[in-house]
């Protein structure tokens, strides 16, 4: 394989004393890279691997890099028996991006785009390929290109910024700081000024399909940068954030898509896969003001940072973020979390003096949590009533919920005794029972027969309130599905 070749064919070369350009035909092989000329090979450039045989004239007339490192003959004689050899291994981009600046370099046509621009320019600037050697040399065509068609167009701006995470020169710095702040620009501009085309797959429950009329969305840029890698989104995130003109809320819907994007789901094998980095850089992202990201990413993070055990730091921030919204939380945000942490949750919410209307969806939130996770029979009871008792003084339009969550408590438990029933049994007030259950609590046979006698007693004073046209007013009456004993519970009552 090492003897294979591979030809640059140049039918001819532009010489000296005419300097006369021609066309150029290239051919390809392995290893080797050879300009097929009638010039003998001057010079043989090493970069890795790979060799290239070329010819001073062409390059040194445009690299100073070159002219400075390859030898001239003295006389004649020296010229016909001298190659140069130079090995350029560290040059950014590598042989690829090396080949184009060589073809540059011979006159031969060389074709740019969003992919190679950034290595092929770090390798010219290697090569100081710069106007001080020849006027519109490569760097100053580059840079013609990259301001009148790359920066302006959002994609190729963001694929600039991607390739650039494997080059490392002061160059390529230059050139993140110029992506950022063109995306920066772009998706900091007034949403009625976007005519260019972006990516908007996500949608959003009980959100009506988006209509042409309705606009471009605020977000409409966020799953375009999912596609960088986290120190590249890192350093565009916090641009965006610097210009200002982004709202925050929107800030967090972008940092809640890439971390979907990147932990498939937040499901535990898609955890095992990641760097505990990964996790911090989006916390350290988070816009601080309260609201602005939505609880169940909060909870999806929070838990992350608990199963890659991040710095306790990290993981209190996140708790303590979590408690902030907690009322805003669903069953399934919370559902992985054992009863300690969510003990642990309610008691920081406890701790900010919440108010009336918080404490009632929040002790509904439990009261859910709580039925699910009786359906374990492992649960402990006083891991159970614990939890419940927390939350006894908070008011509730209704103990349908909480109802569900002690049946199906008891159904897993059948072998505690008739005191521990009664104590837990004792978590409900009757009276807040809904007609439909309270029918279905007369006919429970897990329930203590003094609890059956007490909703039959309260059913009784509805039904004659109801019968003279009195109502009472603390009594609920939703919809409740009892076509068995395990509730429906996907309904809320």
């Amino acid at each position: 394989m090492g003897n294979q070749k591979e030809e640059f064919m140049c039918q001819a070369l532009r010489k000296k004393e005419k300097k006369k350009k021609t066309s150029v035909v290239f051919g390809f092989s392995s290893l080797e890279r050879y300009v097929t000329n009638e010039l003998e090979t001057e010079i043989i450039i090493i970069i890795g691997n790979v060799k290239f045989y070329l010819h001073k004239f062409p390059l040194l007339s445009k690299s100073g890099f070159l002219q400075k490192h390859i030898a001239t003959s003295k006389n004649e004689e020296e010229k016909k028996n001298q190659i140069d050899e130079i090995d350029i291994s560290e040059i950014p981009g590598g042989s690829v991006a090396f080949e184009i600046c060589v073809k540059f370099c011979y006159g031969i046509t060389v074709t740019l785009n969003a992919y190679n621009v950034v290595a092929v320019r770090c390798a010219a600037e290697f090569l100081e390929m710069n106007e001080t050697f020849e006027k519109s040399n490569l760097v100053y065509k580059i840079d013609v290109f990259l301001n009148s068609s790359i920066f302006r167009s959002w994609k190729d701006s963001i694929i600039v910024l991607q390739t650039t995470k494997d080059l490392l020169s002061d160059d390529s710095e230059e050139l993140v700081k110029r992506c950022l702040g063109s995306i920066a620009s772009t998706a900091s501009i007034d949403t009625s000024k976007v005519k260019w085309s972006y990516t908007y797959n996500r949608k959003k429950k009980l959100e009506k399909v988006r209509k042409p009329e309705d606009g471009v969305p605020k977000d409409w840029w966020v799953e375009d940068l999912c596609e960088l890698h986290i120190d590249l989104y890192k350093q565009a995130i916090k641009a965006i954030k610097n210009r200002g003109k982004v709202p925050s809320n929107v800030i967090g819907e972008a940092l809640h898509a890439y971390a979907i994007r990147i932990i498939a789901g937040f499901s535990k094998e898609s955890m095992q896969l990641i760097d505990r980095s990964l996790i911090n850089t989006i916390i350290e992202l988070l816009p601080d003001e309260k609201g602005n990201i939505s609880s169940s990413f909060l909870t999806k993070l929070h838990r992350a940072s608990i199963f890659l055990g991040c710095e306790e730091t990290v993981k209190e921030k996140l708790k303590k973020r979590v408690s902030e919204q907690l009322e805003e939380t669903t069953v399934n945000d919370i559902l992985m979390y054992d009863l300690d942490m969510v003990q642990s949750l309610v008691k920081e919410f406890m701790n900010r003096d919440p108010k009336t209307h918080s404490k009632v969806s929040v002790a509904k939130l439990i009261d859910g949590y709580l039925a699910e996770k009786s359906r374990d029979p492992n649960l402990p009871l006083q891991n159970f009533l614990s939890l419940a008792e927390t939350l006894s003084s908070f008011p509730r339009h209704s103990h349908d919920v909480l109802y569900r969550a002690i049946d199906m408590f008891l159904k897993e438990h059948s072998g505690i005794s008739k005191s521990e029933k009664k104590r837990v049994c004792g978590l409900m007030d009757c009276r807040k029972l809904s007609a439909e259950a309270c029918e279905h609590a007369v006919q429970n046979e897990r329930l203590p027969m003094r609890v059956i006698v007490q909703v039959l007693f309260f059913e009784q004073i509805r039904a004659n309130g109801s019968s003279t046209g009195y109502s009472t007013p603390e009594l609920t009456t939703t919809t409740l599905n009892t076509e068995d004993d395990e509730w429906d519970h996907e309904k809320e009552f």
